[in-house]
């Protein structure tokens, strides 16, 4: 199924120069997510029972064990959004990784979640040391990332923990090399496996290596 965006993600911020791009998710792969929203979720009296890899159906009262709705398990996920500066850090090495690597290549950060909590992210990222562009949406991330790389002559990368996201990455554009990182819990052994051609990155330094023998592979 073709998909198709609603509403349009402003891209003028990101200024691309004539070098390879390098696209990255942020939660579980820039910034933790899976710990901390755990911590956040105990703290208001909730629980997440990683039954599957998914939030609606796995989230309980402590008190009760009653599983929340859809509609509560979206209150707690932009609760803790609003108040991600106080409980959000960064992956191991990620701030040096990203910054060697945009020696040579252009990062952007592409984070799935409301854009209203966009400013927030940007804080905590600015915090870090993390300076890259960032874009804040709930869309597709495959026409995305083709608007941004707009069929340029030019390596391009795309790291994500959800395979979905990469699939549709993967459909938008072909030649991009696709990584998969992921933190190692509970919740994310149980995530599906991606499709054939996506690459497993264990670390940052590990896919510091994947996307410097791309970029070589590339322009030799």
């Amino acid at each position: 199924m073709t998909e198709v965006l609603d509403i349009f993600p402003d891209l003028s911020h990101v200024r691309l120069g004539d070098r390879p791009l390098v696209v990255c998710d942020v939660d579980d792969v820039v910034l933790h997510f899976a710990a901390p929203f755990q911590d956040f979720l105990r703290g208001e009296g909730h629980e997440l029972l990683p039954r599957s890899f998914r939030l609606t159906g796995n989230i309980v009262t402590v008190e009760s064990q009653v599983t929340l709705e859809h509609a509560d398990v979206r209150r707690l996920i932009e609760a803790f959004f609003e108040a991600q500066e106080s409980w959000q850090f960064p992956l191991d090495l990620v701030v040096q990784t990203l910054e060697a690597l945009s020696k040579d290549a252009d990062v952007v950060f592409l984070t799935a979640m409301p854009p209203r909590y966009r400013e927030q992210r940007r804080r905590l990222l600015d915090r870090l040391g993390l300076l890259f562009p960032l874009i804040a949406t709930e869309e597709p991330k495959g026409p995305l990332m083709q608007r941004l790389h707009a069929q340029r002559p030019l390596p391009s990368v795309f790291i994500d923990d959800m395979p979905h996201n990469l699939h549709s990455v993967r459909d938008h554009v072909p030649a991009c090399l696709l990584l998969h990182m992921m933190p190692d819990s509970p919740l994310h052994l149980l995530a599906p496996k991606p499709a054939e051609g996506i690459v497993r990155a264990i670390d940052w330094p590990h896919a510091a290596e994947l996307i410097q023998a791309h970029i070589r592979s590339e322009v030799t």
